[in-house]
């Protein structure tokens, strides 16, 4: 029988992840300019309009918000060939790989309340590409058809819908499983040190 492990941290991390404050839009404003702080405000403005629609409704709303950044490889953004950005350093830049579209979707979804352990960070093969691809998928129960979240196909789709994507790995990043670490779950400490230091 596998065991589960929470990450407390992570969990911590998750829910206070303080998307759009005061003194974030003016350090935006100041390193990236105007139109980088309309980004955060529209977002801001996004996350308040969507309290109290329904679940379906964040997903596709969210995913529809991020989708319109436009899509940049690591190399090109960061100078390193794998990169996992911070919600805040992907929307500043106005670009970013589908790690950092994913990314970005599960904390503002966590932010309205998705629970993380219906989402999970899901590595694919994309018909037609070479390279390994990751989506965003949420699973209403654990049993039902989970919908993806991506960057290619930008509507949201159920699974079924999406057969040029073929399921490879599901990694929630709250949740060990045996007790032990993947690479994903390293990537994503790291990622959680960048935003405990307000990388923007």
């Amino acid at each position: 029988m596998k065991l589960l492990i929470t990450l407390s941290l992570s969990i911590i991390l998750s829910i206070t992840y303080a998307f759009v404050t005061s003194d974030i839009i003016k350090e935006v404003e100041k390193n990236y300019g105007r139109f980088a702080k309309n980004r955060f405000v529209a977002l801001e403005r996004l996350i308040k309009s969507l309290e109290n629609q329904s679940v379906e409704k964040k997903l596709e709303k969210v995913n529809e918000f991020f989708n319109n950044v436009p899509y940049s490889s690591d190399i090109k953004t960061y100078g390193v060939t794998d990169y996992w950005a911070t919600p805040f350093e992907f929307l500043a830049r106005d670009r970013g790989d589908c790690e950092d579209y994913v990314i970005a979707k599960y904390f503002v979804l966590k932010r309205l309340g998705i629970p993380s352990s219906k989402m999970y960070l899901t590595y694919v093969r994309v018909k037609g590409y070479d390279d390994a691809h990751m989506v965003l998928t949420y699973f209403p129960t654990p049993r039902s058809e989970p919908y993806v979240l991506d960057n290619i196909r930008r509507i949201l789709l159920p699974a079924s819908k999406r057969t040029d994507l073929t399921p490879v790995f599901n990694f929630n990043p709250e949740v060990l499983q045996d007790g032990k670490k993947t690479t994903a779950h390293r990537k994503w400490d790291r990622l959680l040190k960048h935003i405990r230091e307000n990388r923007i």
